[in-house]
Formats: structure tokens, sequence, C-alpha cells
């Protein structure tokens, strides 16, 4: 009997196993080809957004830096002129940088931004090489401009934008 019993446990790990590919679905994703959705409350790569006149959404006010418990954003600021505008408001975020080693993607850097200028979006591919590689800086967080004309920084007016954070309305659901 004792010499049946590994044959035994060999066509009961084959019948488990047949069963799992027959009857059960695939779940394979090809990978760089096909990408999973993600979840809508999944964390991923930082965004900073812009307006809808193309303008930064960021005034530089570091209220994401002093809420992020790694220690990983680093904001300076600097201030607009109407010949160089960036951002409604006084000062924009002339440095803005994540390291994305030190980030722990809790999310709230986006809590206590006022503007909602900085984002946890849905991309997942992070990848480095190099440590340096891993700082993203404010020209790969940034979001494109929607058309050329909307690019920063650029001239304005004088006394066309006189708030930094946009006036709040009531939700509409």
């Amino acid at each position: 009997m004792r010499v049946l019993e590994p044959l035994i446990e060999l066509v009961r790990g084959l019948w488990t196993t047949f069963k799992q590919t027959v009857f059960n679905p695939i779940v394979t994703v090809r990978y760089p080809e096909q990408k999973r959705t993600v979840s809508p409350r999944f964390r991923g790569r930082h965004v900073l957004k812009r307006y809808e006149n193309g303008l930064e959404k960021c005034i530089g006010c570091s209220l994401c830096a002093a809420a992020c418990p790694s220690d990983a954003i680093f904001v300076e600021a600097s201030e607009n002129t109407d010949e160089k505008r960036y951002s409604p408001g006084e000062r924009y975020a002339s440095t803005y940088e994540i390291n994305m080693l030190r980030c722990i993607y809790c999310g709230f850097c986006e809590d206590a931004c006022p503007t909602e200028a900085i984002v946890l979006g849905d991309n997942y591919e992070l990848s480095f090489t190099d440590r340096r590689q891993a700082i993203y800086p404010k020209e790969m967080l940034l979001e494109p401009v929607p058309s050329a004309d909307m690019t920063t920084p650029r001239s304005v007016e004088p006394g066309k934008y006189k708030r930094s954070v946009p006036e709040m309305k009531d939700p509409q659901d």
C-alpha cells in the first residue's frame, strides 16, 4: 500500500489541475498589450491638474508637502506677474517634486490641496533604474495643455486674476 500512496497523490494533484484549467475561466492578462482596469478608488501616479484655460491649478501653498507623512513632496513657490503668468493668484509652484520611492500613496496631499491641483491618478506603471529617476519634477507631473496657445507662462492683461482659489459652489447631484 505504501508504494501506491505517492501515485494516488500524484493522480489527485493532476486531477485538481485538470479541473482548474478546464472548468474555470482564464484570468491571464497579456500585460503590455492589455491593461487591467483599476478600481475607482485606486491611487496611482500623481498628476498636477490645470484649469480649462490652461493655467496651472497649483498655487505653491505647500499644504500637500505639510500633509505628506513620508516627506516625499518638495514645493518652492515664486511670484506670478502679468507678463509671466503660470496660475491665477499671486504665486505659483516654481519647483514641485515628488520622490516616488518615499511616497506611500496615502492621498493626504490630495485632501490637503485647496485648489484640487494634485490628484492621484490611475497610472500604475512606475519603474526606475536609478534613484534619481524616482524624483518626478513638475514637468513630468503636469497634465498636458489642451492646445498650443494655452501653454504657461503667458502674458495676461493686468488685474484679470484676483483669486488664487476658485469660489466654492454647492455640489450638483
